[in-house]
């Protein structure tokens, strides 16, 4: 509440004279000291200072809800407690197993002190949000993921050697060029004859503008993604043409012949779900299919969309096409998420970039009987070696999943040139052994 000033500052006597206190009678001494004043302005000097009260009244509250903002700053950029101790004590069970993992090889104490504190300005996640994953499991191969875009520039001191590593020499400093599939007809068969080549499958995921990665995610915003995916694929018709099935209310049984057709993602990947992204599941998951199921789409299983276009034998070069022509109708209609340095973003930093994945499976019994020759020249090629059902599981019979391994710094086409030219090599090894 304004204080009061003094009477004799706010009210004019009778005659229209401030009063201040020291009178001075009717001589000819008053009648020269009035001579000599100004004439005074009673209704200014009131206006004046309430205007002054006013300010200074404005001002204290100002200053008030500026020091509660900072607070509310200072709360939202400090990293909890209890985070912290859980950090502390994950890195340093970390530093002391004998993982493998590229977060192991770079989180050095410097960078792991540098980064423990800091948080995304938007959503708020932590380092904890990040590595948390690689921390419950040793085996990981990578172990971070960006639970929102902010946290590749937020923890770029991880994030950024990792990428480099991971996508052969993609620095800092580099920038990734614009997209580009090239002539789709330029591939052909890679196993013409059907003796090695059991699928081809390629596939490229895609984050929807507006939203947030899979660890910030409401359940609200998963439904609602799931309604824009639904509707717009919906909309696509030729060879692509087909139905959306929600994972909400699928049957178990489907569902299971699904993945093992390996048409549909698994639920309960441990590596996803330390890294809390398989909240509120099934919500907003399912899968779109066209009739000859050469044509998926999963919706909001580790990206928001994996575009995915597969079917048996090696014809890599009509494989390839459908994806490309799926993409850029799916692109009409529903806005991805780019930056000019890193490409399309995806949860995985392993899957920037183009996010291209063309693999096969592939039986090669002559080099399964000596991995280390398969890994060697897989790693010639920028291939990557996985189990017949993929990352973290086992291979069956002899049987491989490879496909390429960089996706930054180059284009669509070179990636998928990678794939072929790799597994050209591979069978042609195969034969000769």
């Amino acid at each position: 509440m304004p204080i009061p000033l003094p009477k004799s500052l706010t009210e004019g006597n009778t005659n229209g004279n401030a009063t201040n206190g020291n009178q001075i009678g009717d001589s000819p001494d008053k009648k020269l000291f009035e001579a000599q004043q100004p004439a005074p302005k009673v209704p200014k000097l009131k206006e004046a200072s309430n205007d002054f009260i006013k300010g200074e009244s404005n001002a204290f509250i100002q200053s008030i809800k500026e020091a509660q903002q900072a607070g509310e700053r200072k709360q939202d950029t400090m990293v909890d407690a209890a985070v912290l101790a859980k950090l502390e004590e994950g890195f340093a069970k970390l530093a002391a197993s004998d993982s493998k993992s590229l977060l192991k090889k770079y989180l050095t104490k410097e960078v792991f002190d540098n980064l423990k504190n800091k948080v995304t300005p938007t959503f708020k996640s932590t380092l904890l949000d990040v590595i948390q994953s690689g921390l419950e499991n040793h085996d990981s191969g990578v172990g971070i993921y960006a639970p929102d875009a902010e946290s590749y520039t937020v923890f770029a001191d991880l994030f950024d050697p990792i990428i480099e590593d991971y996508h052969g020499g993609f620095k800092k400093t580099d920038k990734h060029p614009a997209s580009n599939f090239g002539d789709v007809k330029s591939f052909g068969n890679v196993d013409p004859t059907n003796e090695y080549v059991i699928s081809t499958r390629v596939r490229c995921g895609r984050s929807m503008q507006g939203y947030p990665f899979n660890p910030c995610l409401t359940e609200a915003q998963y439904k609602e993604m799931e309604g824009k995916v639904s509707s717009t694929l919906s909309g696509l018709d030729g060879e692509l043409k087909g139905k959306f099935y929600p994972l909400t209310g699928m049957e178990k049984t489907v569902q299971q012949q699904l993945i093992d057709d390996h048409f549909l993602f698994k639920e309960g990947d441990r590596f996803l779900q330390a890294a809390n992204a398989c909240r509120y599941w099934p919500s907003g998951r399912g899968i779109y299919h066209n009739d000859a199921k050469t044509f998926l789409v999963w919706c909001n299983e580790e990206d928001h969309l994996r575009i995915i276009s597969m079917q048996q034998g090696g014809d890599l070069g009509q494989i390839y096409t459908r994806l490309v022509t799926a993409v850029n109708e799916i692109e009409k209609r529903v806005p991805f998420s780019h930056d000019d340095r890193l490409g399309f973003l995806t949860f995985c930093p392993t899957n920037l970039g183009t996010t291209i994945r063309a693999s096969v499976h592939i039986k090669v019994p002559k080099l399964a009987s000596n991995k280390a020759k398969l890994e060697e020249v897989a790693a010639k090629y920028n291939l990557q070696v996985r189990g017949t059902r993929g990352e973290h599981t086992e291979a069956e019979g002899g049987v491989y999943d490879i496909s390429n391994k960089r996706r930054m710094g180059l284009t669509e086409y070179d990636a998928v040139k990678e794939m072929y030219d790799g597994i050209t090599e591979l069978i042609k090894l195969e034969k000769s052994l």
